[in-house]
């Protein structure tokens, strides 16, 4: 009967399942299977073995990892960088969802979300291009204005100190609009006869954001948040490589797992201690994700992932 059911089952729903291949085939050839290169961790890699058939190291890449110096680095690096965006671009969604939802103008709702949404098309390759127009010690603009002004030029490519606000404030202003759109979306589905009875009892714009609105985002920003913090140890490459380079005056506040991993391929051709800072990675960002699930489901089990 189970059998019977089964069958039964796919041939009625054949069609959503023939929609779910692509995804379940995008998984499998890009995430799972690649997964078995994850031995490269404990090998000393060299080409004529291959990925299985080179020899056993137990953990000394792992040793040369930590050993190094680098792996405290861009651990903190990573962790801190990620909790600044989720928390600043978060902040910042919710705040450009409520007010384009309490906006009356019909056509400003349309331009500003459309002004806000751009940054996210553009490649951080062209970001990085502007950054540097802007940031450039000779020719920036931000510099050829402060001549203009009599003021001296800020040699900020040679100074990892600004960097960290430069970030931050880059990756929401690409995150800004992608991120309003989900919250606008959710404050649409809050059920209009909520403001309207509170308009009737008298509550102003700011009471009803505060004890309608925000108490109904929070499911979602939390739902947002955990699937944010599952990546917390897993830097944005392109963002980072491209906006920095490799400029090592600026590695001490921009340098990141993912970054490093890159350069030791790149430079040392050091494959098994590349692999081995991904596996660091990883193990971290799923303790992560269970910690932060965990709490939430004793919180409130309902906002939990699972």
């Amino acid at each position: 009967m189970s059998g019977h059911g089964f069958w039964s089952d796919v041939k009625k729903y054949k069609t959503l399942l023939l929609m779910l291949v692509p995804g379940v085939l995008f998984f499998l050839l890009f995430a799972y299977i690649p997964m078995a290169g994850i031995v490269l961790a404990f090998k000393q890699f060299n080409y004529s073995g291959g990925i299985f058939g080179s020899p056993w190291n137990g953990l000394d890449n792992f040793r040369f990892f930590f050993e190094s110096g680098d792996a405290w680095r861009v651990t903190r690096n990573t962790a801190l960088y990620n909790i600044a965006f989720i928390l600043v671009n978060n902040v910042l969604q919710i705040f450009a969802a409520i007010l384009l939802f309490e906006a009356t103008g019909k056509w400003f709702r349309k331009i500003t979300q459309t002004v806000m949404f751009l940054p996210y098309f553009i490649s951080w390759v062209v970001v990085g291009a502007i950054a540097y127009n802007l940031f450039n010690y000779d020719v920036g603009t931000i510099n050829v204005l402060l001549n203009k002004i009599g003021l001296e030029s800020i040699d900020i490519y040679n100074t990892a100190a600004y960097w960290p606000v430069i970030l931050i404030l880059i990756s929401a202003w690409k995150a800004l609009g992608y991120g309003t759109i989900m919250y606008l979306a959710a404050i649409t589905s809050i059920d209009t006869e909520m403001y309207e009875a509170a308009e009737i009892d008298g509550a102003n714009i700011f009471q009803r954001i505060r004890k309608i609105t925000i108490p109904n985002l929070m499911p979602t920003a939390i739902i947002l948040m955990l699937l944010a913090i599952g990546n917390i140890f897993r830097g944005d490459f392109g963002m980072f490589y491209n906006m920095v380079g490799n400029n090592g005056l600026l590695f001490s506040s921009t340098d990141v797992i993912d970054t490093f991993v890159f350069r030791s391929l790149i430079s040392s051709n050091e494959i098994g201690m590349s692999a081995a800072a991904g596996f660091y990675q990883s193990i971290l960002g799923f303790a992560t994700i269970m910690l932060a699930n965990y709490a939430v489901r004793k919180y409130d089990k309902d906002h939990a992932l699972f």
